[in-house]
């Protein structure tokens, strides 16, 4: 018996050159969502610790400077407390209604110690100032003189007189509202804006005698703006340390994507200029990421496209070849036709050259064919095929009634639905072509077989087989009958009557729809071959 050669290629075409590896990168970057992006994953994770970095640190400071403020409440209360416990000791008289005595309440609130920086009043019980520290202790607001003004710089603008107003008249409604609160026996604390415009801590304190509040003791610290300084000043290492983060990030972004890219594009360029017929960048393509996808594609691409040219410059040399044959014949027919003079061999002359015009004929509808391949492959979508109305359809076209032709027989051993994913014109064309060239090596009368099963092949288990009762395929010819222009016909064939391009026509279908085509002898129990049978086995569609 001889042995079954699997055909899987003859030559490199755009559907077989760098199949494998091609497929394996697009399948890889379908089925890896965004999380699973190496180069996602990195700019996500760069852009994000800047930014972690400064909520971190703001959330940080924020806490620090609540806590600040809130600790500086607590102690000008007690502060408060304290003072307005000896005001209440010292200066207030009457029973059972007391009051405070402004004389003495003043002469207490001066042996008061109040802390620089902070500014202390006494308000009688119906919010009359009494004591001031800032009067008491003859303080003076001090501050920096803005730096000298250039002659030709312009001169500052006045300050708005109706703002300022505004200030002053929003200072004294909230210092009226927190001394109404105390007046109740209540503790106020509240961060508000002084006459001056500046940010303050205050405290309201009521000055009680036994239950009765007798004044409104106010303390207000005005370094509020030190602690916002400082906590700014704390938050510039979180902010040197996320720029810093930022330019490191953008740095790696470059050296790692735009370089590449750009290294890509020039290559791509290069191919294009010089008119190269590949391009290979290796310590790209060794990456294991979206960019080391695109240089191993990008280099698959000017392969699959060099081994196109390739294949177009053998196919252009094969039909120069074959085309130059019956050519040559029709020439020199025509040229001994001129000198015949006996009828008999003019007749065969000019039955030469009807054959020799018919085989051009054969030879240039199939090369047509063959050309338009590809185009046809790509522009149909593929969509789910029913292998078995699709057999059944074309048997019917071999439904022939006269005597003495080939019949054509299907027989559905698959016992179940069989689906393909591909297109129905083209795999049409490859079960035409098998049983055209059956039915070319069949006898008068006989009978070729297409059968439809399930093969033992988990990847591909759509099988379809071919088979005539013809003299076989010689075994050293089981692989080379699938190549462009091969024909090897019995003796009595009809010359010029097969282009050879049928059988690699299938074979090119068959691959492109991820399939495999390969051919057999059937042998008898003796040993003796008794026809060919043809094989294409394909993957089944999903459902």
């Amino acid at each position: 018996m001889a042995s079954d050669i699997a055909i899987e290629r003859a030559e490199p075409t755009v559907e077989t050159a760098g199949a494998g590896a091609g497929a394996t990168f697009e399948s890889r970057r379908r089925s890896l969502p965004f999380i699973g992006s190496r180069l996602g994953r990195l700019i996500v994770l760069l852009n994000l610790v800047g930014l972690l970095i400064l909520i971190g640190g703001s959330l940080a400071l924020n806490e620090f400077r609540r806590g600040l403020i809130d600790t500086r409440k607590d102690s000008l209360t007690v502060q408060g407390q304290l003072i307005a416990n000896v005001i209440a000791e010292m200066a207030t008289q009457g029973e059972p209604s007391p009051a405070l005595e402004p004389g003495k309440a003043l002469l207490a609130f001066q042996k008061s110690f109040v802390p620089k920086g902070q500014r202390a009043r006494l308000f009688d019980r119906d919010a009359n100032l009494l004591a001031d520290s800032y009067l008491v202790s003859d303080a003076v607001e001090v501050s920096s003189l803005p730096p000298a003004r250039n002659r030709t710089a312009p001169p500052p603008k006045p300050q708005d007189p109706e703002k300022a107003e505004k200030r002053l008249r929003e200072a004294h409604e909230r210092l009226n509202h927190e001394i109404e609160i105390a007046r109740t026996g209540q503790v106020v604390q509240e961060v508000r804006t002084n006459e001056l415009g500046e940010q303050v801590v205050s405290v309201a304190v009521p000055v009680a005698r036994v239950r009765g509040v007798v004044g409104v003791l106010v303390l207000e610290a005005g370094d509020l703006e030190k602690l916002i300084a400082a906590q700014r000043r704390a938050l510039a290492p979180f902010i040197l340390v996320a720029l810093a983060t930022t330019i490191v990030s953008s740095l790696l972004l470059h050296v790692f994507v735009v370089r590449p890219i750009q290294r890509l594009s020039d290559s791509a360029d290069l191919v294009r200029l010089q008119r190269a017929r590949a391009m290979s960048l290796p310590d790209l393509q060794a990456r294991n990421d979206e960019l080391g996808d695109l240089a191993r594609s990008l280099e698959t691409m000017t392969d699959t496209l060099s081994n196109r040219m390739d294949a177009i410059e053998r196919f252009a040399a094969d039909v120069s070849h074959e085309i130059k044959n019956p050519l040559t014949s029709v020439r020199s027919a025509v040229e001994t036709l001129e000198l015949v003079k006996d009828e008999a061999a003019k007749a065969r002359l000019l039955a030469l050259l009807k054959q020799d015009v018919r085989r051009m004929d054969r030879l240039i509808t199939d090369i047509s064919n063959f050309s338009r391949l590809d185009a046809e492959l790509s522009r149909d979508a593929p969509r789910r095929i029913d292998i078995a109305r699709l057999l059944e359809e074309i048997g019917q076209t071999y439904d022939l009634p006269q005597q003495g032709q080939v019949a054509v027989r299907f027989e559905d051993d698959a016992r179940e639905s069989l689906a393909v994913l591909g297109r129905e014109g083209p795999l049409g064309q490859v079960f035409r072509n098998l049983i055209d060239n059956a039915r070319s090596f069949s006898a008068p009368g006989d009978e070729v077989t297409v059968r439809l099963e399930r093969g033992s092949d988990a990847a591909r288990p759509v099988l379809v087989t071919v088979d005539d009762n013809g003299p076989g395929v010689p075994p050293e010819n089981l692989e080379t009958i699938f190549e462009r222009f091969y024909t090897s016909r019995p003796k009595g064939s009809a010359f010029g009557a097969n282009s050879g391009l049928g059988l690699s026509i299938a074979r090119q279908i068959v691959l492109a729809h991820g399939g495999r085509i390969w051919a057999q002898n059937r042998v008898a129990a003796d040993g003796s071959v008794i026809g060919a049978r043809f094989l294409v086995a394909l993957p089944e569609a999903p459902e």
